[in-house]
C-alpha cells in the first residue's frame, strides 16, 4: 500500500500548523529542508484505512517565490507533487488570499480550500458562501476554526472523498 501525500500550504499565520497537529495527532518529524535553514514538519495520518504523509509547508504568499520559505514550499508542491494540497487561508482576508488558491489550481494540484478562523470572520460580520465558492472554483471548500477543532471532521470527509474522486 502506497502512502498518499498531503501538503498544507498558505500564508504565514493562518493556522497551518494548528491544522497539521489536528490531522496528525502524533509524533512529528521537524527537519530543515536540504540546503536551507527552513523547517518543514512531516507527520502521519490514517483516514478510512488509508495512510497519508502530511507535510506542513512554510508560509507562502505566491507560487512565484521570493523568500527562502516560499522557495522551499514551492519545491515541495511542485517537485514532490502531493496527492492533495490543503490551502489554508484566513477567512477574514479571503479576497487577498485567493490568488494563491488560483495559482495552486493552475499548477494542476488537487486543492482543498480551508477557510480558517471563521469565528473571527463571523464576529467581523463577514459572510462567505462556501458552497458557492466551491462551485465557482470547482474544488472542495471547508470552513474551520482549527484552534477549536471545528470543521476538522468535515475536512477529513473531504480528504477521503477527494481521494476517491480525483487520485
Amino acid at each position: 500500500m502506497s502512502v498518499k501525500k498531503i501538503a498544507i500550504a498558505g500564508n504565514p499565520n493562518v493556522g497551518k500548523s494548528v491544522l497539521f497537529n489536528a490531522l496528525t495527532k502524533q509524533y512529528v518529524a521537524v527537519s530543515n529542508y536540504p540546503g536551507t535553514t527552513v523547517e518543514v514538519s512531516r507527520g502521519r495520518m490514517n483516514l478510512e484505512g488509508e495512510e497519508y504523509e502530511v507535510i506542513d509547508t512554510p508560509g507562502m504568499y505566491s507560487l512565484y517565490s521570493i523568500t527562502e520559505e516560499e522557495r522551499v514550499a514551492r519545491r515541495i508542491l511542485i517537485n514532490e507533487r502531493p496527492d492533495i494540497v490543503i490551502h489554508v487561508l484566513d477567512a477574514k482576508n479571503l479576497e487577498r488570499m485567493l490568488l494563491l488558491t488560483l495559482q495552486l489550481i493552475e499548477a494542476d494540484l488537487n486543492v482543498i480550500l480551508v477557510l480558517n478562523i471563521m469565528d473571527e470572520a463571523v464576529k467581523e460580520g463577514i459572510s462567505i458562501d462556501a458552497s458557492g465558492l466551491e462551485k465557482e472554483l470547482k474544488i472542495p471548500v471547508v470552513e474551520t476554526v482549527a484552534t477549536a477543532g471545528k470543521g476538522i471532521d468535515e475536512l477529513k470527509k473531504k480528504i477521503g472523498g477527494y481521494g476517491k474522486k480525483r487520485l
